[in-house]
């Protein structure tokens, strides 16, 4: 399931681009307007992290358990894209507080603006990821993609039961399994062939990367605005997987449930559920990021047609509680 990329514009701006693929349909999403000053947990354990969020963010849920992708107030994108190969570690033996890991893309569009800063902050890692069964039974297994208004890029993954982050602004493009350091080594293997003469076409997430690293690298840098965005979800939706496809043996193979844009040029968030027929989006500068300022949430999953500027739509809401 899943893929993202991260598109330069021809003012050196940044748009991140990613797509949600997943076998249930009924994965209820919403999105989620969270202010800074919150004080929150890991939401799981006897010994869970506590922090108090930097910064204000929207973020988009998955079973409205967890944050699978969103965007904070400084430019950060957290993307949570499935991973089988993933293992935290024990937590019944680790002495670290525990983080849901429906709560890991949140925690840090809570606390970083950028990458760097990131990186730099998880060199110790402060917690461990507690990962139960997804409501359909399948593993949360995953990985997370980070990235910044400077188009810096960093891809965290535990394997082993250790972190390991793969830190570079080349780093433009993901998808699943198997792990990134051979999603690399795949695509220069591609790219010595040329994808103007022949691409892979299945839908598996290999083949995925080297279609999008081709598309992304060919795509032209758009100055105006309009353009650069449509790029991106133009790329996203040739990406797409068509509704119905599954493979029951790989849960990397899965329908593309919905899209999102996450735009550092206009300092807006897209939407594109791929059950509607429009796209809608929230500009962060119309919305209150402010200490004490209530959450709020729409929900993508009611007969609702949304278009445009949403902010206005959403309601105030109890926070999303996080999978335990």
């Amino acid at each position: 399931m899943c893929s993202r990329i991260i598109y330069e514009t021809g003012n050196q701006e940044f748009i991140v681009g990613r797509g949600m693929d997943w076998n249930d349909p009924t994965a209820q999403t919403s999105l989620w307007i969270y202010p800074r000053g919150m004080k929150k947990d890991g939401g799981v354990g006897e010994n869970p992290i506590h922090w108090t969020s930097k910064y204000g963010s929207i973020a988009t849920s998955f079973y409205n358990a967890g944050a699978a992708d969103g965007m904070n107030e400084a430019g950060l994108t957290a993307n949570i894209l499935y991973l089988a190969e993933s293992n935290y570690g024990d937590v019944a033996t680790s002495t670290k507080p525990t983080l849901s890991v429906g709560a890991w893309g949140q925690y840090f569009l809570d606390n970083f603006a950028t990458v760097e800063e990131a990186v730099e902050a998880m060199q110790d890692v402060p917690f461990i990821i507690s990962a139960p069964m997804l409501p359909n039974g399948r593993g949360a297994t995953v990985h997370l993609s980070i990235s910044d208004r400077s188009g810096d890029s960093a891809i965290l993954e535990f394997l082993d039961g250790e972190l390991v982050i793969n830190h570079s602004r080349e780093y433009r493009v993901m998808t699943n399994s198997p792990i990134y350091s051979e999603q690399i080594a795949i695509d220069k293997y591609w790219k010595l062939i040329g994808g103007s003469k022949m691409l892979p076409g299945t839908i598996n997430a290999a083949d995925r990367f080297v279609r999008l690293s081709y598309a992304l690298e060919s795509s032209p840098k758009y100055t105006d605005h309009d353009m650069a965005t449509a790029s991106v979800m133009s790329q996203m939706r040739a990406i797409g997987v068509p509704l119905g496809m599954e493979d029951p043996d790989r849960p990397n193979i899965s329908a593309t449930l919905w899209r999102t844009i996450s735009d550092n040029q206009t300092n807006r968030y897209y939407f594109e559920s791929a059950l509607k027929p429009s796209i809608f989006w929230v500009d962060l500068d119309k919305v209150d990021f402010s200490e004490n300022a209530e959450v709020k949430a729409l929900d993508c999953d009611t007969d609702a047609i949304y278009a445009g500027e949403v902010s206005k739509h959403f309601t105030k809401a109890t926070p999303l509680p996080f999978i335990k």
